[in-house]
């Protein structure tokens, strides 16, 4: 049934979310007084400890469930329309094209961004303060921003987060599908080390093209929290390759391409044994 996809996605994006949260690089790329990731890592461990790592877990662990839901609920519905088939008959031979996979996980993307942009926010604004002093938790910062910035500012960022996840979500399923087909044979279903692969390519594939946008999206958010002011997309991007050079678009590339594996993999891997335990495959 169509809303199934959600119930899995949910709980899988909590899953991923949980062994990935660790390595998030928001500071990382947000601020630039860190030189690298170990440089980072150790800063952090030093001023914070072991929780300093764990900051803005719980408000994402939470709401991440809704971001994976909508994206692959969108996702697998939009899918099914585009191919005229249902997941089992998809499973069984009659594999979507790439166009209608890429087509399909745009579309997701579009749905998340206009749904999660303000969770995004809360989440980057609470990883990225070194101290409780500005915001205490997920609803005071929601407070804070609405009373200091307006509804408005609740989207801070929009624009560059959509550049960055409508065509990235495209990117995240198209390999997740080719490279589940070709570690499969022929008329069989994939297996566990299949769909971890084929998922921890696609985490690396999608955030090698989205970390750009990713930099750039987590600096528009953190400025109205005491960071660097920004007018917009462009000027943000302006500034920071003449303060930084074009490097700076890549920071993060490593934590994050080595953050996106494991994540991808468990994420997908949850996703399918949910499926198959909510829609048993025919014999």
């Amino acid at each position: 049934m169509p809303f199934l996809e959600f119930i899995a996605g949910s709980i899988s994006g909590a899953v991923g979310l949980a062994v990935g949260h660790p390595l998030d690089t928001v500071r990382l790329q947000a601020q630039s007084a860190y030189k690298g990731i170990l440089h980072c890592v150790t800063k952090t461990y030093a001023h914070e400890g072991l929780h300093g790592f764990f900051k803005g877990m719980a408000f994402p662990v939470l709401t991440t469930g809704l971001t994976n839901s909508i994206v692959f609920g969108s996702y697998s519905n939009v899918l099914d329309y585009l191919t005229q088939s249902q997941r089992s008959d998809r499973s069984e031979g009659k594999p979507a094209s790439a166009a209608q996979v890429f087509t399909a996980g745009c579309f997701s993307g579009l749905v998340q961004v206009s749904v999660c942009a303000p969770i995004d926010l809360v989440k980057v604004r609470l990883q990225g303060q070194t101290t409780a002093d500005r915001y205490r938790g997920p609803l005071h910062c929601l407070t804070v921003i609405l009373k200091e910035e307006g509804p408005r500012g609740l989207f801070r960022g929009g624009l560059a987060l959509a550049l960055r996840d409508v065509p990235c979500y495209g990117l995240y399923f198209l390999p997740y599908e080719v490279t589940r087909k070709a570690l499969t044979e022929s008329g069989q279903q994939p297996g566990t080390f299949a769909i971890l692969m084929a998922g921890g390519v696609a985490g690396v594939v999608t955030w090698a093209f989205a970390t750009p946008m990713d930099v750039v999206k987590a600096r528009l958010q953190m400025s109205g929290a005491g960071g660097r002011e920004y007018s917009g997309v462009l000027h943000c991007m302006r500034v920071s390759v003449r303060e930084e050079g074009v490097r700076v678009f890549f920071k993060g590339l490593l934590l994050n391409s080595l953050r996106a594996f494991p994540v991808n993999a468990v994420t997908f891997l949850s996703y399918e044994t949910l499926m198959k335990i909510f829609c048993p495959p025919t014999r």
